[in-house]
């Protein structure tokens, strides 16, 4: 099946890589966020990213960029979904902003529309109960940077559709994508694992073992990691990070995922890694 008009839920780094996919694959977009002004950042961010991208992407260098940028149609109007019949949900790692989105989704879209949660640990089937008039829910774990990674994570609970996995598998194939399918449990595989390195390498810095360019080049010249696991998390967001833990620590009732003091004081400080300037390392204002 072909999806026309697909709309975007955030306006984040993910959210961004996600509707810059979507247009520059003929999609009409529909990118809700809570402010304008984010929203016009979040142009700005994608125009910088089809020129980036044109580098590598024989495609992208040949295309119409501002024909590819007037595909995306920037809201803060939920009702403005209305037609849709897919949505990539992609708000912070927090369950009370996340239940408020599928209510409003929930009264704004065709009982037909395909909801895919990107979530990086809350459960797929928990959010469908509260979206609980649309029954093709799904989880469409992109990463970051969206241009670059061929595979995504797709969730599966025991309530999603087999028309939502069509859907997911339909649209991802129109973004040069493929599914690795995997079951509905906090954290899936990726963050499950993932979490829990990030975390280790902050107590490696925080009792002194090495310096934070040190943790990294461990696992960048000795294991062939193309980065580092507190480059990772700056990429990421160290803001993200410290939520996915509480949601994973709090799902599997264990301490292990308990967020290092030093991920929390780095919050506090907004220190958030690349969208502030600065987290484990530098970055400079305005990356």
């Amino acid at each position: 099946m072909r999806f026309e008009k697909v709309g975007v839920i955030g306006a984040g780094v993910i959210g961004q890589g996600v509707a810059q996919a979507l247009a520059q694959t003929g999609h009409d977009v529909v990118l809700v966020d809570t402010a304008k002004a984010t929203l016009d950042s979040a142009r700005k961010a994608i125009a910088d990213g089809l020129r980036l991208s044109a580098f590598s992407d024989p495609a992208i260098r040949r295309a119409d960029h501002q024909e590819i940028l007037s595909r995306i149609h920037g809201t803060t109007d939920y009702g403005d979904l209305a037609g849709t019949h897919f949505v990539v949900e992609n708000t912070t790692e927090n369950w009370e902003v996340k239940q408020g989105v599928y209510r409003l989704l929930d009264e704004v879209c065709d009982p037909a529309c395909v909801f895919a949660v990107n979530t990086s640990a809350i459960g797929i089937a928990r959010l469908a109960g509260v979206a609980a008039r649309h029954p093709h829910i799904i989880g469409m774990h992109f990463m970051n940077p969206v241009s670059l990674k061929r595979h995504v994570e797709v969730i599966v609970s025991d309530v999603t559709t087999q028309f939502a996995v069509d859907a997911a598998n339909d649209l991802l194939a129109q973004l040069g994508k493929r599914a690795i399918v995997v079951r509905d449990r906090p954290g899936f595989v990726s963050n499950r694992v993932m979490m829990l390195m990030i975390n280790e390498a902050i107590a490696a810095l925080e009792d002194e073992t090495a310096c934070a360019a040190d943790v990294d080049a461990i696992f960048v010249h000795c294991f062939a990691h193309k980065m580092g696991p507190l480059a990772t998390a700056d990429l990421i967001g160290l803001d993200t990070i410290m939520n996915t833990l509480d949601v994973l620590r709090d799902s599997y009732d264990d301490s292990k995922f308990e967020p290092r003091p030093l991920l929390r004081d780095m919050v506090r400080a907004k220190r958030l890694g690349r969208k502030s300037g600065a987290g484990f390392f530098d970055y400079g204002k305005g990356r």
